[in-house]
């Protein structure tokens, strides 16, 4: 009976159609159908905030540079990406992102724990002549954003549509942008309330000239800030929760 059912299904092209689109619609439902009710399939994380002012522009240019082309910043959980790049990314970490910079084409390392590695000079080095750090590098060198001043004058409007998409921006953030942005970069100046806004974020002049802020500042704060949110020694996933 079975072969016979078998060999039905192979000559009858109009039952082999029927029967596949039935088992695609079981498979389907199965997949689909827990995600509706699941509240949200991102797991919450402790340490998570969005992007300051700066680190959100650095992340512009780490974009319109085109970094994203040759760095992802997507750990997968493989031993050998693990023992080489840090912790395993979390759908968390990229809560945030529009765009997010996953990915797995790396013609440079992953980026996605690249936060505090290296010093705020071996950054300013090596984006203006990457062989002087990294001497088998075939990474272009970036000099013309150590000498170009940031353009900030949209900053409120950006965190603004970063709102409007979900970023947790809240009015006092928003209003605050230009003067975080400058406190940030400042290290005389008094950064309580710029911290009490993001917690966990670097006060210091990221590119070492202190007359001018400069696209420099932005990229290396957004670098230097990348994987230093969540504090993996007590970090707990949710199934070892229950």
């Amino acid at each position: 009976m079975a072969r016979f059912t078998h060999k039905t299904l192979e000559k009858s092209s109009i039952l082999l159609t029927v029967f596949v689109l039935i088992v695609v619609a079981i498979g389907g439902i199965v997949e689909i159908v827990p995600l509706y009710l699941m509240k949200s399939t991102i797991e919450r994380v402790e340490g998570m905030r969005p992007y300051t002012p700066l680190e959100l522009l650095g992340r512009n240019i780490y974009i319109r540079e085109g970094c994203y082309n040759c760095h992802s910043q997507m750990i997968r959980s493989l031993r050998s990406e693990v023992e080489r790049y840090g912790h395993y990314s979390l759908a968390a970490e990229s809560l945030y992102d529009h765009p997010f910079q996953w990915g797995s084409k790396r013609t440079g390392p992953d980026l996605a724990r690249v936060g505090g590695k290296y010093s705020d000079e071996w950054h300013q080095i090596h984006m203006a002549r990457p062989k002087d750090v990294v001497p088998e590098s075939i990474m272009p060198g970036y000099p013309f954003l150590a000498t170009t001043a940031l353009d900030y004058g949209q900053i409120e409007a950006m965190l603004k549509a970063n709102a409007t998409v979900g970023v947790p921006y809240t009015p006092e953030m928003i209003e605050n942008a230009v003067d975080d942005l400058r406190i940030q970069v400042d290290p005389d100046s008094l950064p309580e309330e710029f911290l009490a806004r993001y917690p966990k974020s670097s006060v210091r002049d990221f590119d070492g000239n202190p007359n001018m802020i400069s696209e420099l500042d932005a990229l290396i704060a957004y670098m230097q800030m990348l994987g230093t949110l969540v504090d993996f020694e007590l970090f707990e996933p949710e199934e070892n929760k229950r």
